[in-house]
């Protein structure tokens, strides 16, 4: 299934507040690991604070973009979902 988010908020640098359509909301916390490659500039908090929602995605400028379902499904399990470079290896 597959789940838009409809508002995404930064909560601090590198932690993001989320809602999808279905009313779930959660955090999203982004390890050091995975800021590398195309992520690098999340590591500036400017850059980081310019996340938006576009089409059901989270996304920053230059095209970044964090998928929906892998976010749904770790807030819908434990309320947070921590993104390190195990969980994403296209980065």
């Amino acid at each position: 299934m597959y789940w838009d988010v409809v508002d995404v908020k930064p909560i601090g640098h590198l932690v993001l507040q989320v809602r999808f359509s279905d009313g779930l909301e959660g955090r999203v916390r982004i390890d050091a690991s995975f800021l590398h490659g195309v992520f690098a500039p999340l590591k500036d908090p400017a850059f980081f604070n310019r996340v938006s929602c576009t089409d059901g995605f989270v996304t920053w400028p230059g095209e970044l973009d964090l998928a929906p379902d892998a976010m749904h499904e770790g807030i819908k399990a434990s309320g947070e979902l921590v993104i390190s470079r195990g969980v994403d290896e296209a980065a």
